[in-house]
């Protein structure tokens, strides 16, 4: 992406770990942190796709099944002393209502929900531990706000996701811990755009959003990345949307 000349954050001696950063907007939160000199910390379930981001931004690396909940324990304990963390891991399997299975159910819930528990209480504790007033951002959805059909997995995973976000900024507040959520729409991945390329899906859509157009990798990873800065010292316990005004329409 082209950073605007006036955009600048510095993430000097912070070690941030990012998850499900192999792809999409995972992927450009890590790159940005790397540009704006934070020492990444890059957790995917895809050695390959690891290996290419390391390659791009000498990240450090973790290689986790997050949706295997010891699995999510180790790699939060493998990745150390964090200052900053982004749960960005997440699946999306489209299912109507009346024929959603258990199967599908019970693995949307186990990455895109209890990875976070998961994962955010190891690292929330060390940061405790160690007197870090560290941020946590979740990487939730729209989808926690607005109904879509053949979401009901996806839509309770991320209503439950910006509702865990509450408690947690309620109760690591004290330790000067701020966690929040960001509620983007229909972002431009390589999935999005096979997703919601068909103008007869994605167009109704499109329609809504007052700016006219679905978001960026970077237009999320931008939010992202101020919310882990001081800038953002007063902010916790949002579910921030990032929708282009489809919310208010």
């Amino acid at each position: 992406m082209k950073i605007p000349k006036n955009f600048q954050f510095d993430f000097r001696q912070k070690r941030v770990l990012v998850t499900g950063a192999g792809k999409g907007i995972g992927r450009e939160i890590a790159g940005m942190l790397h540009r704006f000199n934070a020492q990444v910390v890059a957790l995917s379930r895809t050695e390959r796709d690891l290996q290419s981001l390391k390659e791009e931004t000498n990240c450090e690396t973790i290689v986790a099944e997050l949706g295997d909940p010891d699995a999510a324990q180790r790699a939060a304990e493998q990745a150390g002393d964090i200052d900053s963390l982004v749960n960005n891991a997440a699946i999306a399997i489209l299912e109507p209502f009346l024929k959603t299975t258990v199967k599908a159910w019970d693995e949307t819930m186990a990455v895109n929900l209890r990875s976070v528990m998961i994962v955010s209480k190891v690292i929330a504790k060390r940061m405790i531990e160690r007197g870090v007033a560290g941020s946590i951002v979740n990487v939730s959805s729209m989808a926690s706000f607005q109904a879509l059909h053949d979401h009901a997995a996806y839509c309770a995973s991320k209503a439950g996701l910006d509702q865990l976000t509450a408690v947690m900024a309620v109760e690591l507040g004290r330790y000067g811990i701020r966690v929040n959520s960001v509620n983007p729409t229909v972002v431009l991945t390589d999935m999005g755009k096979r997703a919601w390329s068909d103008p007869v899906k994605g167009g109704p859509m499109l329609a809504r959003i007052p700016l006219r157009r679905f978001a960026e990798c970077e237009d999320i990873a931008s939010v992202v990345c101020f919310l882990l800065t001081d800038g953002a010292a007063m902010l916790n316990g949002l579910a921030l949307r990032i929708d282009g005004g489809f919310l208010v329409t």
